[in-house]
């Protein structure tokens, strides 16, 4: 099978955690592909080419139909980058789920992502989770082993504090490409953990202090997941500030001939750190919705930027 080595990742980012059916452990049937394929075809109508995954999303199903869908479209393959994550074991029974990056864990869950996706490589692959057990030396030996067998061809980290990153960055021969993290106009704490420093207010920030900065020093890619922020501003607004902050950004992108999706989304663009947002809807609708944040460049100037973030914090800057 034939691959494109040189792809990029691209403006945005398409999350299928929500292809697959429901989170029950049943099969999949044919309008879950049916679903699913809208889906896909919607993202790459907007251009969107980079497409994330994770081996426990639907219990391993958004990884198979979209394998089944790959398996359906001849070239199809070579026009996107595929994505996955390992590290997480789903709750089975009476055990609770945990985290799991043993290097034979890697190893295996890798290749059950290449038979679910009908694929012969994954072009990223992220470590889901920080394992408190993991040894870099292993995860490292793991990692490289992938890569020399031409089974994954780069790599990243998913929920992970910069110094978490910074002893398996120096036991790598490949660079780490990427960390996915929760960034969006409502979880603001990578921002504000900068913001804060020297305020009473740092102590409620959950965000480790210096981890975008340590991305970007170090040439790995920040990528938002839920940058959609659920919906909470366009169109599930439940509280006053969310309300305000909802109208401000229905003003902004009738302005710019846009959607509010699509401002929501260049405001995580605009900022200088070269974040991609990973949008998960599964809707086709919603999906060509952010169409404007895939093709043009976020047209926010620096008060407009400002003033989004200050409607969604409901309060001045310190």
């Amino acid at each position: 099978m034939t691959t494109n080595t040189n792809a990029s990742i691209g403006r945005l980012i398409y999350g299928c955690m929500g292809l697959g059916g429901s989170w029950a452990p049943e099969p999949y049937g044919a309008a879950d592909i049916a679903a699913a394929e809208a889906a896909v075809v919607a993202a790459l109508e907007i251009g969107v080419t980079t497409f994330d995954h994770a081996d426990i999303y639907r219990h391993g199903k958004a990884e198979a139909v979209f394998g089944e869908i790959l398996a359906r479209t001849p070239g199809l393959r070579e026009r996107v980058v595929l994505q996955t994550k390992c590290g997480i074991r789903l709750a089975e029974g009476d055990r609770p789920g945990i985290y799991d990056l043993r290097g034979s864990s890697i190893l295996r869950r890798v290749e059950e992502s290449l038979t679910r996706l009908r694929t012969d490589v994954i072009d990223v692959l992220l470590l889901h989770r920080p394992d408190p057990l993991a040894d870099p030396d292993d995860v490292a030996e793991a990692l490289t082993s992938l890569h020399r067998q031409g089974l994954v061809r780069r790599f990243g980290v998913s929920n992970m504090a910069g110094e978490q990153i910074a002893p398996l960055l120096a036991r790598l021969d490949v660079p780490l490409v990427a960390n996915q993290l929760e960034m969006s106009l409502d979880r603001r704490d990578w921002l504000e953990a900068g913001v804060l420093v020297n305020t009473p207010a740092a102590a409620g920030v959950g965000h480790p202090m210096g981890t975008v900065e340590y991305c970007r020093a170090n040439g790995i890619e920040l990528q938002a997941w839920g940058a959609l922020a659920q919906g909470r501003f366009t169109g599930r607004e439940e509280t006053p500030q969310e309300r305000a902050t909802a109208e401000l950004l229905a003003t902004l992108a009738e302005k710019k001939g846009t959607t509010p999706e699509s401002v929501l989304l260049w405001w995580l663009r605009r900022h200088p750190a070269g974040i991609v947002p990973v949008i998960g809807s599964s809707g086709p609708e919603r999906i060509r919705a952010c169409g404007d944040a895939a093709m043009r460049e976020p047209e926010l100037s620096h008060e407009e930027w400002y003033d989004l973030w200050l409607a969604a914090r409901g309060a001045p800057l310190p």
